[in-house]
């Protein structure tokens, strides 16, 4: 199922498509609100692949006071998820995880405090999905519908996905992930490199906020759950290596475990492709080749965040800077030096980092 995220004018889009049927069903006004947001020149988040729209999602800013059944939140500017919708065919291929990830994406960029959606009680995916990014359960609107709310003021660091896209401030160090150019192009599609191809079409392992990382290292790694760790992008071209080979990304280690280590199998090759899922970018043949080998781990990833076309920190610079002495599994950074790479990237750091 390839296909992508696209910022679409809703007078682009079709309303008479009938992935809008459930919305209609709904809310009867959607018909007239879509065309006020037609009429507005606003935009949504859309995906669509070889069927048509697979996912969509409206976001904006609001200062309105909400009212509960019981109670109000007072008024303040929030990031609002005024519409996230999932094609049937989609649910169960973690899009749903990717409109929600480019929701909280925007929430940090905005440096807003707080976040909320509304949804009806039958939505159990939807809500479930909201409770494992830390969503909580504010309360009840007089349509009926749950209010579910997150507050940069209270974010729960102890899991790596209800603290999304914040990084836990009380790291004491952090890794570096390589791979090659091939996978990394389709695991973090949004990490485009400068010059490179910024319409990478997305596969279903492009579609998420976590991803599957399988390593196959010659010894015992250093990798930890709740460590920060660098995405390294390996060039495999002829020259320019130093140049062109850089890190693109930062994610949290989310779970560690071990499949085979000294050729002792820990996870049987059934168990370890059911594992990998949808969430890595290997074939069945290249996980069986994968398998062969005498070490091999599995990190599962929470994307955190990428730097972008243009800002990605190549191997010369990195070296220049004594941060690549070693091969990067068995490099171990700092705090203060991830926060470093962090800003050579652009990132601003008080907006992930949040002490």
């Amino acid at each position: 199922m390839a296909g992508k995220y696209k910022r679409i004018k809703f007078s682009e889009i079709n309303l008479n498509d009938p992935f809008f049927d459930s919305l209609k069903d709904d809310y009867i006004e959607f018909p007239e609100w879509f065309r006020k947001k037609c009429f507005q020149e606003e935009y949504a988040f859309v995906f669509k692949d070889e069927v048509g729209i697979g996912a969509f999602v409206y976001l904006k800013i609001e200062k309105e006071e909400i009212q509960l059944e019981n109670n109000s939140l007072e008024p303040k500017n929030r990031l609002k998820i005024g519409t996230l919708c999932l094609a049937e065919r989609c649910r169960g291929k973690r899009l749903g995880e990717g409109s929600l990830g480019l929701a909280l994406w925007k929430w940090r960029d905005e440096n807003l405090d707080e976040i909320y959606v509304t949804v009806f009680e039958k939505h159990i995916l939807l809500i479930d999905l909201l409770k494992k990014f830390g969503f909580i359960l504010a309360g009840t609107n007089n349509r009926g519908e749950h209010v579910y709310i997150r507050r940069r003021s209270e974010i729960y660091y102890s899991d790596s996905y209800k603290s999304f896209p914040f990084i836990n401030p009380n790291f004491t160090e952090a890794g570096i992930i390589p791979i090659y150019d091939t996978f990394h192009d389709k695991l973090f599609p949004y990490s485009e490199l400068k010059n490179g191809n910024l319409d990478i079409e997305e596969e279903t392992a492009g579609n998420g906020i976590s991803k599957i990382y399988i390593a196959t290292p010659y010894k015992k790694m250093h990798y930890t759950v709740g460590e920060p760790v660098f995405i390294y992008r390996i060039y495999q071209g002829e020259t320019g290596k130093t140049y062109k080979s850089a890190i693109t990304s930062y994610c949290t280690i989310s779970n560690v475990e071990i499949i085979k280590e000294n050729n002792s199998i820990h996870v049987s090759f059934d168990n370890f492709v059911k594992k990998a899922g949808n969430k890595t970018v290997f074939s069945f043949d290249e996980l069986e080749k994968i398998y062969s080998k005498q070490n091999v781990i599995m990190l599962e990833l929470v994307y955190n965040g990428y730097f972008g076309k243009g800002h990605n920190v190549n191997h010369k610079t990195l070296k220049e800077s004594g941060l690549f002495e070693d091969y990067p599994y068995n490099i171990t950074l700092s705090k203060n030096n991830f926060i470093k790479i962090l800003r050579m990237g652009d990132v601003n750091v008080q907006n992930v980092i949040i002490d």
